[in-house]
């Protein structure tokens, strides 16, 4: 009897996951303190070779994208967050590692991107982008 409850609340509890979807919480478990490379292999020489590589926080965020060449680093991009879990800051680097671009981020209260800034790496700010939504009926 009790093999028979535990069966059922299994098969309504994997339902009921399924049928809600993974949430963006369970997304960023899964890559807590991950480093994901990815790797490029030649067709013609065999020759394998590092593209990319993403790095994530202890909390699940992404904090450095890495993107190579075959002469080796090509950019880098870092990401900083805000308390509520939103991208604030990305900086981008250059293959000598010199910043080469910076954007910062605002958001409207419901989570979605409101404004981008972009700014030199001296810090002046260049342009900005604001971001439209608009829904068809």
């Amino acid at each position: 009897m009790k093999r028979r409850i535990f069966l059922i609340l299994s098969i309504i509890l994997v339902s009921t996951s399924f049928l809600a979807g993974q949430t963006t919480t369970d997304k960023r478990e899964k890559k807590k303190n991950l480093t994901v490379k990815e790797w490029n292999t030649s067709a013609a020489t065999k020759t394998r070779y590092l593209d990319h590589v993403t790095k994530f926080d202890a909390n699940g965020f992404k904090i450095e994208e890495i993107e190579y060449a075959n002469y080796g680093q090509k950019t880098r991009t870092t990401f900083e967050y805000n308390e509520a879990g939103k991208c604030i800051k990305q900086t981008e680097y250059d293959s000598r590692n010199k910043p080469v671009r910076i954007r910062k981020f605002e958001y409207y209260p419901d989570g979605s991107k409101k404004k981008q800034y972009n700014y030199s790496p001296s810090g002046k700010l260049e342009t900005t982008k604001e971001f439209e939504y608009i829904f068809d009926k």
